[in-house]
């Protein structure tokens, strides 16, 4: 069910009598939370002054432990920020990529697209400190929503309020990160999997901007590199000098673990990059370069390349709208276990 449908739905049922309100309302509510939908419900909950009263010193808190840890290792706000792409896009931003598989049960991060996920402990070590702050008050959803932004900004990107009052979930299946998109995917099958979470087109080429930060491994771009077509042996799409660095990196059955390649020229730095070598034939994911297939979709890369505020803006933008899709129901006390 979409955003708008939804209202429309609910603006209906208030013109009934109140108890058929609440009887009906309950049950689209209790409906889709057995769906894994009811983030679509808690969507206008969120409030970016939150926390003033009962923890006013979340945010400098989680900040100082993001940059501490960045000291040691320039990968952790790439990996951050991917960590809360994949956490909003199964279930909402619940925190259930954070949850540890159990003998019964194998959770989200150790299915196949959030295996090379890390810096978990960046977000063990913010709810440490928070909860010294603040006990049983600051959920773990909003701790990874807020070190997501703190990687942007410490990286060079911009900085922008985040909605607060997200719930931690207690369902994680490692089963459905097959829901994520791919970077294998196509732009209808991007258009679609962002749909169905309420983002627009817009939306997916300004968050595909993430990808200015961060590294590839080869098994996520050798389709464009060997056996891409029947006649073709290389993505033809692809820049050929850029292309032959890369098979030098990921040659056919590559083997060495860990290789791959930086998504672009500047993987520590949050800028516009990623959109001008788009444009160059230097992109490295498939679902990138289908970026380029549609008019409007070439026209919004376009305008990202030629301008780093309008990028920015449209990145902050989207990434409110992502993040504050929320379906949990409590404030966990360990990120890893459900309380």
């Amino acid at each position: 069910m979409s955003f708008k449908h939804h209202h429309q739905h609910y603006n209906f049922f208030l013109t009934s009598q109140k108890m058929a309100v609440k009887n009906t309302v309950f049950s689209i509510l209790f409906g889709l939370a057995i769906l894994g939908l009811a983030h679509i419900n808690t969507i206008n909950a969120l409030s970016s002054n939150y926390y003033d009263q009962t923890c006013p010193n979340v945010e400098s808190t989680i900040t100082s432990v993001v940059k501490k840890a960045m000291m040691n290792d320039r990968t952790v706000p790439a990996a951050l920020l991917r960590m809360h792409f994949h956490d909003c896009f199964i279930r909402g931003c619940d925190g259930s990529v954070l949850l540890n598989s159990t003998g019964k049960n194998k959770a989200e991060k150790d299915g196949p697209p959030n295996i090379s996920l890390h810096a978990f402990y960046v977000i063990d070590n913010a709810k440490k400190a928070v909860e010294a702050l603040c006990p049983k008050t600051v959920s773990c959803a909003d701790i990874l929503a807020l070190a997501a932004r703190d990687a942007v900004t410490l990286s060079g990107g911009p900085t922008w309020n985040v909605p607060k009052g997200r719930k931690d979930g207690r369902v994680s299946k490692a089963t459905e990160t097959r829901q994520l998109p791919g970077p294998t995917f196509n732009i209808s099958q991007l258009q679609q999997s962002f749909a169905q979470r309420g983002l627009s087109t817009n939306d997916l080429v300004a968050l595909s901007g993430g990808h200015t930060l961060g590294f590839a491994h080869c098994s996520s771009f050798q389709n464009r590199l060997h056996n891409f077509a029947s006649k073709q042996s290389v993505d033809p799409s692809l820049q050929s000098s850029f292309a032959a660095k890369l098979q030098r990196v990921c040659p056919a059955g590559n083997t060495v673990k860990n290789a791959g390649s930086n998504l672009d020229s500047t993987p520590t730095t949050f800028d516009n990059r990623y959109y001008k070598l788009l444009l160059q034939g230097k992109s490295i994911f498939s679902s990138d370069q289908s970026l380029l297939t549609l008019a409007n979709t070439k026209a919004m890369v376009t305008k990202f390349a030629n301008s780093k505020q309008e990028f920015e803006k449209a990145f902050v933008n989207s990434m409110i709208k992502m993040s504050s899709i929320n379906g949990g129901q409590e404030v966990r006390l360990d990120c890893r276990v459900v309380n």
